[in-house]
């Protein structure tokens, strides 16, 4: 738990540099404001905790009301884009002190900044839960990701030349599920809008994603769906490219819930080459 600081999980203040005779465009003469800025320091080394419970940043508890939730470990790292912009915070979870421990990833905008009554305290607060925050994807840097991709090329190499160039990806068939109060839909008949953002289903109705895209034939037909796999608080999401023909859709007989199935389990579809665009 850190003194308060700020109103808003965005609100960093990255540090300044002091206002001298002299001074040009680069240099701020930023006046530090309690009420609006958090430094990025004060950030590190604070635990984040996890509810089911949907919170806003203006939220606030009672004494001890943190116990409610669950501690799900500290944030180890803040990752900015080249113009400063908070994008993540890089939260150390499982382990026993600091062995075993993995980074995930938590998108900034789903940080709630939670404060004490009567108290100048915060909390940094996640809506997620304990079995969703040890099943989220582990965080690596790109740089590990090269390294680790490197130390494979030989092999990969010599077993794609054994392999050929033969697309590896399992032969999938549209399923006939059904529901009650739902109907077949065919895709001729939805928009791009109707599927965008669509749950996608898996065997015994296993949420496997969503669809985050529609690509489309050159005469403007929908022809094959991107499907954001995994992934957790919108971090490290895998997405594939199916073809429309290989997915069932359905929707209800006034359209105002529509819902997309595949025969594939989210594991498999995570296997999958990851769609480029």
């Amino acid at each position: 738990m850190k003194r308060f600081f700020a109103t808003a999980a965005t609100a960093l203040a990255l540090g300044t540099a002091a206002y001298a005779d002299g001074h040009t465009a680069a240099f701020s003469d930023m006046t530090f404001d309690e009420a609006v800025n958090v430094h990025a320091s004060e950030l590190i080394g604070m635990r984040v905790y996890a509810t089911e419970s949907e919170l806003e940043n203006d939220a606030s508890i009672n004494a001890d009301g943190e116990t409610e939730w669950d501690d799900i470990g500290e944030i180890n790292d803040i990752i900015l884009t080249r113009d400063g912009s908070v994008t993540s915070v890089i939260v150390g979870v499982g382990g026993f002190i600091g062995v075993g421990e993995k980074d995930v990833a938590i998108d900034m905008s789903q940080l709630k900044f939670v404060s004490e009554d009567d108290s100048d305290d915060f909390f940094l607060v996640v809506n997620a839960s304990a079995t969703g925050v040890e099943d989220a994807p582990e965080f690596q840097s790109e740089k590990e990701t090269h390294d680790a991709a490197a130390v494979g090329t030989d092999a990969s190499t010599e077993a794609n030349a054994s392999a050929g160039s033969t697309d590896n990806r399992p032969t999938l068939m549209r399923p006939e599920v059904e529901r009650d109060g739902f109907f077949n839909a065919d895709v001729k008949d939805l928009t791009v809008e109707d599927l965008t953002g669509t749950r996608v289903y898996g065997p015994d109705d296993e949420d496997v994603g969503e669809i985050s895209e529609v690509l489309l034939t050159n005469d403007g037909k929908m022809d094959r769906a991107v499907i954001d796999v995994g992934g957790f608080l919108g971090m490290g999401e895998h997405p594939v490219d199916v073809a429309f023909d290989k997915l069932q859709i359905v929707r209800t007989e006034d359209g105002s819930d529509v819902r997309v199935y595949i025969d594939s389990t989210e594991e498999t579809l995570e296997q999958q080459p990851e769609y480029k665009g």
